[in-house]
């Protein structure tokens, strides 16, 4: 499920922090590691964090129903330009996976072990100036622009370039991002 998707940039910038001298460059496609690229709709998850109590998990299982996944991809595009390909992937996992939508949870809860590695990426950044280029869907409700244009705080050569998409940029912007 895109969810899942969400964790790719921690893990990229996990395996950098830990071998630094194997990274020749880093492309983000909406891979957020500053807190101010952070949507509005990470407040509720911030608030889920300090107090995880199970009405609040409960609601975000509303996250794995049908228009909820579909406007994860669809969200911030222009009708018509997704294909239904990758959010019906995402469907098809949701119902026919056991507690499908509990280990997903785990994975929203847990996500705060991420944002609490920012400033550890932050530093790997700063430290060893590695080529970045940022490809970001700039209607993206939840790692937002703000969290593209972090990066040249501590990466000055950043190449950062904006597309008229939302947080699954590729979905519709894929030829487009080739050219970068």
């Amino acid at each position: 499920m895109n969810l899942n998707k969400k964790l790719c940039a921690p893990i990229g910038f996990r395996i950098a922090v830990k071998h630094p001298e194997r990274i020749l460059g880093i492309v983000s496609q909406n891979g957020n590691v500053y807190e101010e690229g952070l949507g509005k709709k990470w407040e509720a998850h911030a608030d889920y964090w300090k107090n995880p109590t199970i009405e609040l998990r409960e609601q975000y299982k509303s996250a794995f129903a049908k228009d909820t996944v579909m406007g994860q991809c669809t969200f911030g595009t222009e009708e018509g330009s997704v294909s239904p390909d990758g959010y019906s992937l995402d469907l098809y996992y949701a119902n026919t996976i056991p507690d499908y939508a509990e280990k997903q949870s785990d994975l929203i809860f847990d996500y705060q072990n991420n944002v609490k590695l920012y400033p550890v990426f932050q530093q790997y950044l700063r430290e060893h100036q590695p080529k970045l280029l940022a490809i970001w869907g700039k209607d993206d409700p939840s790692f937002i622009w703000s969290g593209a244009l972090a990066f040249a705080k501590d990466l000055p050569d950043a190449r950062i370039v904006p597309v008229d998409s939302g947080h699954f940029a590729l979905e519709n912007r894929c030829a487009e991002i080739s050219h970068f």
